[in-house]
């Protein structure tokens, strides 16, 4: 991993590597470090200025709203007064920046953006393109140290959150970029001296990267040097036990035992006057495994205490249970796992497994304290996620509330955002193309969601039979309407349905499935009653998946029940405080503060909402409804403007007839307020 210490190397990549024209060049890898063309430090002084810079840099060319960010670093003070800190912080950085703030950070009254022209980034730099003089990308690894943005852990909860999905997607990136530059020198016609001098740089980024320590082991051996291979060997076996308690993986082993046979040899033939000539036994190189399905094992949970052994037992195997209702991967059990050595990480691959997670106990007094870990597994062992609960001992009754129903449901966002996020996809089928899928659906941006679409067709034209595809295939024509996109409604309207009921009689045991039916029966049918029907059984088959809390939170909208809508967004909340999603799913809760008639505080969250995000053009709706009614048609002016821009054609007398509330007096309200907003009548 970059978070660990990397030696010094020869060959170090020059300073001015990819920065020739830069006025700064930032480190986000280890501490955050800032400087001029000139050598100035620009690092402001706070931590939350510092974090700002963080931010910007790693969306450098886009523009961030100002909303987002104050969300992130002010998640407990009022909108305004977040907004107002933010502010402050920002005359901090720009303070800091001095002459280059300029050219570096162009604000605005509702956004920033990091001009990526105008400096060099070392995180960005290891995923770029080709570097210039044949460097590869992993040469770089020897300018950075350190975990992204280490020293700004902690902050708030809500920027710690998006810490580590960053820091597991750049984990990500960085393993991938490592994979296909071992693969470019790997090949025979590569001299021994640069696969040496490669390999020793990754090995120097990561110290347990198996892949590279085999290069490096076959250079040595080509060079002659077969000691230092069967060293490195030992270097490499070391570093893995003792960051990750396991034993290299069986092709490592055999090409230790393969170089060290033939040293014997060489020793011997050499004793009797002569020398060994064979080649090299080629050994199978360190691919993914390569599956349809994702396998996710759960490891017997350990007690440290001593006296809860059969606690940490029952609550491994609850977790194992709740996580086999997710329809979409396989759960090995803990039982599967008997033997210690089952815990290395070799064994593991044996068993094709591609998550792991495991836990532990300690108790201290009446409390006892659980700690629940989930590794990725598929090409090194990369931590991606982590948490801990804590449970007194008079509310053991309470185990699955508390710790196996948040456990399982904050996993599951977790696999789906790393899953999503793979350009190569590491695995083959369906259901892989439906998670590259499913973050484009929710963008709303029109280029991505038509991308999506692309990719559930070939996920249905791949496995017709597929409830996920069938069931994420529907909710794209819903909002595919619902945006003003489908050029033709009906079709759509029939194409949703169709693919609803298809999901579910294809898996009728698939939760994800009946509330995407709620959903499509709520949204496009108006068939409330139906809708509720779903919803429920959805979550009878599965109460852990916590969109689906949200999903249906959006119906008891429509049906004029803005506080039970309220408490089953909560629930999505307290289940999956992190999701990546969220930013779409509260969109859910400025309909509930309208629907209420708590228009000052859908104003609040709308506003937020809809700078998150942009294009979904049904959050503007309910905020400019709020503001008609406030009397703030000045203010709703531009909100008015952008939804006009998503949807031409949308009128208050279209809003009346076509969006889904069962009562006439909400229906009558939301006109109202639509048209003292400034909406087109007709």
């Amino acid at each position: 991993m970059l978070a660990r210490q990397m030696a010094a190397q020869d060959n170090v990549v020059p300073l001015e590597l990819g920065a020739r024209q830069a006025s700064a060049r930032i480190h986000l890898l280890g501490t955050l470090r800032a400087t001029s063309y000139l050598g100035q430090d620009l690092v402001p002084r706070g931590r939350k200025a510092r974090a700002i810079l963080g931010y910007l840099c790693l969306h450098a060319g886009q523009r961030v709203p100002r909303a987002r960010v104050a969300a992130l670093l002010w998640d407990r003070v009022p909108d305004q007064q977040a907004r107002a800190s933010l502010r402050q912080a920002l005359r901090e950085l720009m303070t800091a920046l001095g002459s280059q703030s300029g050219e570096l950070i162009v604000a605005d009254a509702e956004t920033l953006r990091l001009d990526a022209r105008s400096c060099w980034i070392d995180a960005a730099a290891m995923l770029s393109g080709p570097h210039p003089a044949n460097l590869l990308r992993s040469d770089l690894a020897a300018l950075c140290e350190g975990e992204l943005l280490e020293d700004l852990s902690g902050i708030t909860a809500a920027f710690d959150d998006w810490l580590m999905m960053e820091r597991a997607r750049f984990s990500t990136q960085v393993t991938e970029v490592f994979e296909s530059e071992l693969l470019q020198i790997a090949h025979a016609d590569v001299p021994p001296e640069r696969r040496a001098a490669l390999a020793r740089r990754i090995v120097a980024c990561d110290p347990t990267h198996e892949g590279a320590s085999r290069v490096l082991m076959e250079a040595l051996a080509d060079l002659g040097e077969r000691a230092l291979a069967l060293r490195e060997y030992e270097r490499c076996r070391a570093a893995m036990k003792g960051a990750l308690d396991a034993e290299p993986s069986p092709e490592t082993r055999t090409l230790y035992h393969s170089l060290k046979t033939r040293a014997k040899s060489e020793k011997s033939d050499d004793v009797g006057g002569g020398r060994a000539t064979g080649a090299m036994v080629p050994v199978p190189s360190a691919a993914a495994v390569s599956t349809a399905r994702l396998r996710i094992g759960v490891l017997p949970f350990r007690d440290h205490s001593g006296s809860h052994a059969d606690l940490a037992v029952a609550l491994s195997q609850e977790i194992a249970s709740a996580l086999a209702r997710f329809r979409w991967f396989d759960v090995i059990a803990p039982l599967s796992v008997q033997h210690p050595h089952d815990r290395d990480e070799a064994r593991l691959r044996e068993k094709q497994w591609h998550y792991v997670v495991e836990g532990s106990l300690i108790g201290g007094g009446e409390t006892i304290t659980i700690s629940v870990r989930l590794f990725d597994i598929s090409q090194d062992v990369r931590p991606a996620w982590s948490d801990h609960f804590e449970l007194s001992k008079d509310t053991l009754d309470q185990l699955h509330e508390r710790v196996v129903a948040p456990v399982v449901a904050r996993i599951d966002p977790i696999i789906l955002f790393i899953e999503g996020q793979q350009t190569r996809p590491r695995r083959s089928g369906a259901t892989s193309l439906v998670l590259q899928a499913v973050p484009h659906l929710l963008s709303m941006e029109r280029q991505r969601y038509e991308k999506a679409g692309e990719l559930i067709w070939e996920a249905l034209r791949i496995d017709p039979q597929n409830a996920k595809a069938a069931a994420w295939g529907a909710y794209w024509h819903v909002f595919h309407v619902g945006q003003g996109w489908a050029g033709d409604p009906q079709s759509s309207y029939e194409a949703a349905q169709d693919l609803a009921m298809r999901a579910i009689q294809n898996d009728p045991e698939n939760a994800e499935a009946y509330a995407i039916c709620g959903h499509v029966a709520s949204f496009l049918e108006k068939d409330f009653e139906a809708a509720i029907h779903y919803f429920e059984t959805a979550l009878r088959l599965n109460p852990n998946i916590a969109f689906i809390w949200a999903m249906s939170a959006a119906t008891y909208c429509y049906v004029g029940q803005p506080d039970e809508a309220l408490r089953r967004l909560d629930r999505y909340k307290r289940l999956a405080p992190s999701d990546p999603n969220a930013r779409f799913w509260d969109t859910v809760y400025i309909t509930a503060y309208t629907v209420k008639g708590d228009y000052d505080q859908a104003f609040r969250i709308g506003r937020r909402t809809v700078r998150a995000n942009p294009d979904f053009s049904n959050g503007y709706k309910h905020l400019i409804v709020a503001l008609g009614h406030l009397g703030r048609r000045e203010e709703a002016a531009p909100y008015v403007q952008r939804l006009l821009a998503l949807e031409p054609r949308f009128t208050v007398e279209h809003f009346g007839q076509t969006y889904p509330l069962l009562r006439a007096e909400d229906r009558d309200r939301y006109m109202l307020g639509l048209e003292l907003a400034g909406v087109p009548t007709r």
